[in-house]
């Protein structure tokens, strides 16, 4: 049977737990790789790989524009619309973008052909390159109310090698569209009794959809580990342990992808590759030589 590469999704329950951390390191030791940051709210990945030759490009969608000359207030559009993004001033038609969800049926029931669309943009997406890593990442403009368009266009763009999906933190609808093709999720998780909370969300969340998936440790230490005894007890794999290590935080904190300036990092973030390799069926990961 042909083999095909993976696509890998990172999240947690809350940010700062080591999300990003580990998709960065991830990428840089695949043989390999395309990164893409979905964290379209607040994107950070482009600060560690520093892309060069990037590309921007617009994020649009599809929004009403009522002919008012047409228009004759008949209220079909109004009680079609679930969102409420329509409402009637006496006869003329006000449409609230922000709430509005792109679905075009307002077109759809309009008696007099009134309503048709124009492009509105929503945010950005960034493509450019670090090496052997393809990057691409989105930013919501401020004031949208959902970045699920940009994930969508980010998603569907074209990659190479294995794909490393930087999620949103959470369990948000924008953590459902990352990582709903995913072929295997890594869960980041804190040795803390919070850390444990956080981790059950995104758990919950994976196993809901039916996603391979295995844990990451992050900020281990000596002594008790609130996230490793949740994984013993509900039978999870625990793919890798990151220790508090100062080095790393320091790498981490400039910037700096700590795999790449590093050769004890390196084989640290080989060896979680190599463990999620063995768990994949018929999905690959090529990690670089090293």
């Amino acid at each position: 049977m042909a083999t095909r590469e993976a696509t890998l999704a990172i999240l947690s329950g809350k940010g700062g737990t080591g999300k990003t951390l580990l998709a960065v390191n991830l990428a840089s030791v695949a043989q390999k790789s395309t990164y893409i940051d979905c964290d379209v709210e607040e994107p950070n990945g482009n600060l560690y790989f520093k892309p060069k030759n990037s590309e921007t490009l617009q994020v649009t969608v599809k929004k009403p524009v009522v002919d008012e000359n047409l228009c004759n207030g008949c209220h079909a559009c109004v009680d079609f619309c679930a969102f409420n993004a329509l409402a009637l001033i006496g006869k003329r038609l006000m449409i609230f973008e922000e709430i509005c969800h792109s679905c075009g049926g307002c077109m759809l029931v309009c008696p007099q052909k009134a309503l048709s669309e124009a492009n509105k943009e929503v945010g950005t997406i960034k493509i450019g390159n670090s090496g052997p890593v393809k990057t691409l990442g989105g930013t919501m403009n401020i004031g949208e109310s959902s970045g699920v368009p940009i994930i969508r266009q980010l998603l569907g763009s074209e990659t190479k090698g294995t794909t490393f999906i930087d999620c949103p933190p959470g369990s948000s609808c924008l953590v459902m569209e990352s990582i709903k093709d995913a072929d295997f999720c890594l869960l980041v998780a804190e040795p803390t009794t919070f850390g444990v909370h956080n981790l059950a969300m995104v758990y919950e969340l994976v196993t809901l959809l039916g996603k391979k998936h295995a844990v990451v440790l992050n900020k281990c230490m000596e002594g008790e580990n609130p996230a490793e005894t949740f994984c013993q007890e509900k039978g999870i794999l625990i793919a890798g342990r990151i220790p508090f290590d100062k080095k790393l935080g320091i790498l981490h904190s400039q910037a700096m992808i700590a795999a790449r300036e590093d050769g004890n990092f390196k084989r640290l973030f080989s060896s979680i590759l190599e463990t999620i390799g063995g768990e994949l069926g018929n999905e690959t990961v090529a990690i670089a030589q090293r």
